[in-house]
């Protein structure tokens, strides 16, 4: 009851500048917590498709790898690259003294399925880092946006005290206390934008390199025949 009393009474006696820091940190926590829930759900999804990579190898043909694959990739991961490099090795190259068709066509076999599944990577890997930079941004500002609140409602708070004409500690205490809210609620909103942060990277690494495998073994397959990896 008394820390209800005493935010309000802080609440009450700050200004506009206050205010608008608090409301600040109050969007800021509100997107980061959007990004955080909405990436762990995705993340999840996608590893749970990642151990559909195994069975992938198991099929007889690669078309029914990926018709096989294509329903556990529901974040559209995996299955790109084997779609999309299938495709590129299904072009021919054209007969000797004819015109090709398209600049694809005039590409090496293997030149084409290397550039095919490097797109798709980068692709998956832009997607991956979506949000990082937002979480990154209010995991390292909040603290300091909170503490230029606390700045703000101590000055005000030290002003108010001096002008009364009788300093106290008790009644220098109370405000500088109060004013101490907002720090602490720059806190609460950088911390788990950093953890987030620290989890999705590692989950983008360990995918990252999974994915890097398997473009490996794809390419391998596309171009010899066989994979390398098994």
């Amino acid at each position: 009851m008394d820390q209800s009393l005493g935010l309000a009474r802080y609440w009450a006696q700050t200004d506009a500048i206050s205010h608008s820091v608090a409301y600040v940190l109050v969007l800021m926590s509100i997107v980061s917590w959007f990004y955080i829930l909405s990436k762990t759900w995705s993340s999840w999804r996608i590893r749970r498709s990642a151990a559909a990579l195994d069975d992938f190898w198991q099929a007889p043909t690669l078309e029914v790898a990926i018709a096989g694959i294509k329903p556990f990739d529901s974040e559209n991961v995996y299955s790109p690259l084997a779609i999309q490099s299938a495709d590129a090795a299904s072009i021919k190259p054209p007969a000797p003294g004819t015109p090709a068709a398209s600049l694809n066509a005039a590409s090496d076999p293997g030149e084409l399925i290397t550039r095919t599944l490097r797109r798709e990577i980068n692709r998956v890997s832009s997607r991956l880092e979506s949000g990082l930079t937002l979480l990154a941004s209010v995991g390292s500002t909040a603290p300091f946006v909170g503490l230029f609140g606390t700045v703000w409602g101590i000055y005000h708070a030290l002003e108010a005290v001096s002008s009364s004409g009788t300093i106290q500690i008790d009644k220098v205490a109370g405000p500088v206390g109060e004013a101490l809210i907002m720090t602490a609620l720059g806190l609460v909103v950088a911390i788990p934008s950093v953890l987030a942060y620290n989890a999705f990277t590692r989950v983008n690494r360990i995918t990252l390199a999974e994915l890097d495998a398997f473009a490996h073994d794809l390419h391998a397959y596309l171009t010899t025949g066989s994979r390398v990896g098994k």
